[in-house]
């Protein structure tokens, strides 16, 4: 057992205690949720295996703005800086992004299928949209990631393995190699996943 692990799975079983964690959408109650237009039905519904984490920030190293949100709700101002022009062309979704603060947002309900794999394969299977979770943590490959992301994405893995069968984690990268490398090697795999052995 991986020290740490315990305490965190109690705290969040605690906070959770008489209340849903998420409501019959797929909706994390204590999430702020700003639905994007970017989803549709999942083909199987209730197909959800497969969790993916991504990073993203925009402009491209640019911290904690408005930018990324109004990206996945379709309100980018493409004039805004020259990398936005390279996106106009684009609808693309996350279920949920953490910010470096560790404050979560919500785009997609769990239960619909949000546009973050892309062209994928995980496994035997492709087009990995159709049956899994997208997690984007603000933040590029080479930044590093903060405390407070680490210790949200603990908390929210916790949540989505109480409510969903997931069997795997996996990197963007790894879904999509050769055309992605997030989160990149700024990622530390093994901080995460001893934060969630015990979940």
């Amino acid at each position: 057992m991986v020290p740490g692990a315990t305490p965190l799975r109690h705290a969040v079983r605690a906070m959770a205690v008489g209340n849903p964690v998420f409501d019959g959408d797929g909706v994390l109650q204590r999430a702020r949720f700003l639905p994007s237009p970017n989803c549709d039905q999942r083909p199987v519904p209730g197909d959800i295996s497969l969790l993916v984490i991504h990073s993203i920030s925009l402009p491209p190293g640019v911290f904690c703005g408005a930018a990324i949100a109004d990206f996945f709700l379709n309100r980018l101002d493409h004039s805004a800086h020259p990398y936005f022009a390279t996106l106009r062309q684009l609808q693309v979704s996350s279920h949920f992004l953490i910010g470096r603060s560790g404050a979560l947002d919500q785009f997609v309900g769990c239960e619909l299928r949000a546009w973050h794999a892309g062209a994928s394969q995980w496994r035997d299977r492709v087009r990995c949209n159709d049956f899994s979770i997208g997690i984007e943590l603000e933040g590029t490959e080479d930044s590093g990631y903060t405390d407070a992301q680490y210790a949200e994405l603990a908390r929210l893995t916790f949540e989505i393995r109480e409510r969903y069968a997931i069997a795997d984690i996996a990197a963007h990268s790894e879904i999509a190699p050769g055309r992605k490398t997030d989160p990149g090697p700024s990622f530390d795999w093994v901080r995460y996943r001893s934060s969630i052995a015990d979940t």
